[in-house]
């Protein structure tokens, strides 16, 4: 299988695209503009769903999600990340993404060049497709202890 190197910003045109592949761009939209209510219509809205990063550890449900998203948008810090590097993988009424984010953390004068490791699983509920699950690691010891660190607001 060979991985698609084009991001995925959430700006692309999303009506030329396949179901699967308009469910991560609507993700990176909403995250990329802070848009809560977006990003509410991304995620499947139960407490069976869950979200493991480098910041937040283990989140479960829709509101523990929710309060993360919160508190990046509503926040002082500016972070903005893209898709690439990635495959798409559909069973039946499920897909996942695997892949890659790049992007920028920024909160003051401290700028943060961010490389993550991705995975998102989406499920095909009610006609639509809803995230249920978000896995994110860093894999650089020092972008990680730098990026906590900034995050906690000590750098």
């Amino acid at each position: 299988m060979i991985s698609e190197q084009s991001p995925i910003t959430g700006q692309e045109y999303k009506t030329d695209l396949t179901a699967p592949l308009r469910a991560l761009v609507e993700f990176y939209d909403a995250f990329n503009s802070r848009d809560l209510e977006k990003m509410s219509h991304n995620w499947d809205q139960t407490d069976e769903i869950s979200m493991d990063n480098p910041l937040g550890g283990i989140k479960r449900g829709c509101q523990e999600i929710k309060s993360v998203y919160e508190s990046i948008f509503k926040g002082p810090a500016m972070v903005y990340v893209e898709f690439y590097d990635y495959t798409i993988h559909e069973a039946g009424d499920i897909f996942y993404a695997v892949g890659r984010e790049r992007g920028v953390f920024r909160v003051r004068e401290t700028v943060i060049n961010l490389a993550i490791r991705t995975t998102r699983i989406y499920k095909l509920i009610d006609g639509q497709w809803r995230q249920i699950h978000h896995h994110g690691s860093i894999d650089d010891p020092e972008l990680l202890a730098r990026y906590q660190s900034a995050v906690k607001g000590r750098e």
